[in-house]
């Protein structure tokens, strides 16, 4: 029996996603079973296509499922500002050789989840579609997920898409108001946290030009939502999708966590996609949500540099 942890990654690669790919890809304790794809960064031909490559740059055998196209009920923009039109900085490259599966993303998210039931480790890092298709279709599967691992939300309202809302849950709020509602445990890591934890642009660039393969090849998609950040965000680079894959790769490098109820707001007007923290318990809430707050910064940078094989 293989005693790796069998990790299944919900993704929309985006540059951030592709760090946090990495990262799992590099964890020589954890299986990657799997990548179900969906739309969120940019388009899901893109997000497909960009898995797919992802996989291949790495030498690895991971089948990519495609899945979601678009939110549950209503149209969202996507991050293609930040990430390039294609959502890999749009460096032209060359195509994987390879296609994804036949198997849509949440009959696969189904089927992974009986394979592994019990131990399997599911991360969302985009829009949470996909899981909520599969919810629909299988309200059991949050009893044979291990752990389940959210990068999403605001949990003060601070938000990065809207004023008070973060992208991956304002894109499909539907969507993660299911999923929230269906998993009587998650962990979630989100946005502010992301704030908290940002590393030095100078630092990052010195990865970045270390020469390695995956290095190189980060350095070229990512170097738009680089400059981007740097302009938009001052001299911190914030990797919201790697800091949830440490956190679900080493959750011994939390440093505080907190559990509270948190729910979706899905009607207000300027506060459609809010993640809302019950912070005082007033309503009675059960303690769906562990909280990230703080995880050790040495040990998240370290990760990053193995990841892409800094020396």
């Amino acid at each position: 029996m293989d005693e790796r942890t069998p990790l299944l990654i919900d993704t929309d690669p985006g540059v951030d996603d592709a760090l946090a790919l990495l990262m799992a890809f590099n964890a020589p304790d954890h299986h990657v079973v799997g990548l179900t794809v969906t739309a969120g960064n940019v388009g899901l031909q893109h997000t497909t296509a960009n898995a797919l490559k992802l996989v291949e740059v790495c030498g690895l055998d991971v089948p990519v499922f495609a899945g979601a196209d678009a939110p549950l009920l209503h149209p969202a923009r996507d991050a293609g500002y930040v990430h390039g039109r294609d959502g890999f900085g749009d460096t032209a490259y060359a195509p994987a050789t390879r296609q994804p599966e036949g198997e849509h993303a949440a009959l696969a998210i189904l089927r992974l989840s009986h394979a592994y039931a019990g131990r399997l480790l599911l991360v969302a890092l985009g829009p949470l579609t996909n899981i909520a298709l599969a919810l629909k279709l299988d309200p059991t599967l949050p009893q044979r997920v291990g752990r389940f691992v959210v990068m999403g939300g605001a949990v003060s309202a601070h938000g990065n898409i809207t004023p008070a809302a973060e992208f991956n849950i304002a894109f499909d709020p539907e969507a993660a108001h299911l999923v929230f509602a269906a998993f009587p445990r998650f962990e979630l890591v989100d946005w502010e946290a992301t704030v908290a934890h940002g590393f030095a642009h100078s630092e990052a660039e010195q990865w970045l030009a270390c020469g390695s393969a995956r290095a190189t090849f980060y350095e070229g998609i990512s170097r738009q939502t680089r400059l981007w950040s740097e302009d938009r965000r001052g001299d911190l680079w914030h990797a919201a999708d790697a800091l949830a894959m440490a956190c679900a790769l080493r959750p011994d490098h939390v440093l505080e966590w907190a559990e509270r109820p948190v729910a979706v707001e899905l009607a207000g007007g300027l506060t459609r996609g809010v993640t809302v923290v019950d912070w005082q318990r007033q309503e009675g809430g059960v303690d769906n949500a562990r909280i990230m707050l703080r995880y050790d910064p040495p040990a998240f940078q370290a990760m990053m540099r193995d990841a892409l094989a800094v020396g």
